[in-house]
């Protein structure tokens, strides 16, 4: 009798074991599909920048990499100020406006019409507006 129950345990633990690897096996699939598609998806956001005496913008625009992606600039430029970019993969969409008066100073980062990052006042220049990458959502 025992050794039946030896045996019917390894085989409840065998057939366990099978279950969770094909569980495994489907979560790394999707987390490779994950990876492709931050690698290889572009994606579209508007930068809005609103305020007074802005003295530049500086933005993500889509060139570079995720880590290192390349930052253009605006001097002097005319406020409202909105610019839509396409960004790619993980690279994630930011904006950065400095103002000699920052209480009024609003930057945005809008992606398929819903605001994804908002930021105000000090907070705006210090920090700017930078979100997730939306591919992953």
């Amino acid at each position: 009798m025992n050794r039946t129950v030896r045996t019917a345990v390894s085989a409840l633990a065998v057939a366990g074991l099978a279950f969770g690897l094909g569980a495994c096996s489907e979560a790394a699939d999707k987390a490779a599909d994950q990876v492709d598609k931050a690698v290889t998806e572009s994606y579209e956001v508007t930068y809005e920048v609103t305020g007074t005496a802005v003295e530049s913008i500086e933005y993500h625009a889509g060139d570079g990499t995720a880590m290192q992606p390349q930052v253009e600039s605006d001097k002097k430029p005319t406020v409202p100020w909105t610019r839509t970019v396409k960004l790619h993969g993980i690279m994630p969409p930011a904006v950065m406006p400095v103002s000699t008066k920052p209480a009024d100073l609003t930057c945005k980062v809008v992606y398929q019409g819903k605001v994804i990052k908002e930021a105000k006042g000090e907070q705006a220049m210090s920090g700017g507006c930078v979100a997730v990458s939306p591919v992953f959502n």
